[in-house]
């Protein structure tokens, strides 16, 4: 009966009566389309700060949540003097993955010594740290939890910004000058920590002043206490760049001042870099730190 009214309806208003049968049907219920997460945002070529007129830039990865998110900050190696934040494409592509989880991550240039005499490489990663301090509340930073790491030369300044921070002794540049400039902790990879017996040692020369003295300050074993934050020391028996014995040296002086640290010693893994499995030690070391960091 139905069916016949249909048909009836159908050539009274001069449908198809097959088209008619087919808009009457009960269409199959259409499924939600899935709720979409939080999207990764990249922003490339920030400017983080301004010296003599030169920008100052870093590429940063991060989810857009309400809540406030832990940091890392990336620094590149190059004895000082030579690469960008550009060369080490697939640290960062490794380091980036971390937003997903829930970092916020930045990768910093600095000046170069070969061009800009020490110490502009650690004032630079110094305005990097004021300046995510700074932008914590734009970029949903939890200022409590800003880490950094590096590999070879960026793992000095790794090491020396968490050992070292914003030393009286060295100018603030870059912009930010008020703003805080601490981390939580530090990762350093193939790091030197004493620059005065390191082969490499004498690329960090101020233009003036007494050089052995001024490697000395910017050596992170120099200004241990039991103050200083913790660090992660990660280093290979291999290593041809930085010998292993700069990590027991600074592995020693950590353990005479009581400061929390964790060593990974490779065997044959040569010059560190941020491979998947040191970053693995990375995630480790700062859930450790912050348990409820994954």
């Amino acid at each position: 009966m139905r069916h016949l009214l249909i048909v009836l309806a159908a050539l009274v208003v001069g449908l198809d009566p097959s088209v008619a049968r087919a808009q009457a049907a009960p269409q199959p219920a259409t499924a939600a389309a899935p709720a979409r997460g939080p999207v990764v945002v990249r922003k490339s070529d920030v400017i983080y700060g301004r010296v003599e007129g030169s920008a100052l830039l870093a590429d940063l990865a991060y989810l857009q949540t309400p809540t406030p998110k832990p940091a890392v900050v990336m620094i590149f190696g190059g004895r000082w003097r030579a690469n960008s934040r550009l060369d080490n494409n697939e640290g960062w592509e490794r380091l980036s993955r971390w937003a997903r989880d829930g970092f916020v991550t930045m990768t910093v240039d600095h000046r170069l010594v070969e061009a800009t005499p020490a110490p502009a490489p650690y004032l630079d990663v110094l305005c990097a740290i004021r300046w995510l301090h700074a932008h914590a509340a734009e970029y949903g930073v939890d200022e409590n939890q800003i880490y950094v790491i590096g590999n070879s030369s960026g793992g000095h300044l790794a090491a020396l910004t968490t050992i070292l921070g914003d030393n009286k002794a060295y100018p603030r540049v870059g912009g930010w000058e008020s703003a805080r400039s601490d981390v939580r902790a530090g990762i350093a990879v193939a790091a030197p920590y004493d620059l005065n017996t390191l082969s490499w040692g004498n690329l960090w020369t101020p233009l003036a002043g007494d050089v052995q003295a001024a490697r000395r300050q910017a050596s992170p074993i120099a200004h241990l206490s039991s103050n200083s934050k913790p660090l992660l020391v990660i280093h290979s028996d291999d290593d041809q760049s930085v010998p292993i014995q700069q990590a027991l040296d600074m592995v020693k002086a950590l353990e005479a001042a009581k400061v929390p640290h964790k060593f990974v010693r490779y065997k044959d893994r040569g010059h560190v870099g941020l491979t998947d499995e040191v970053l693995q030690e990375a995630r480790a070391f700062i859930a450790q730190l912050a348990p409820g960091t994954k």
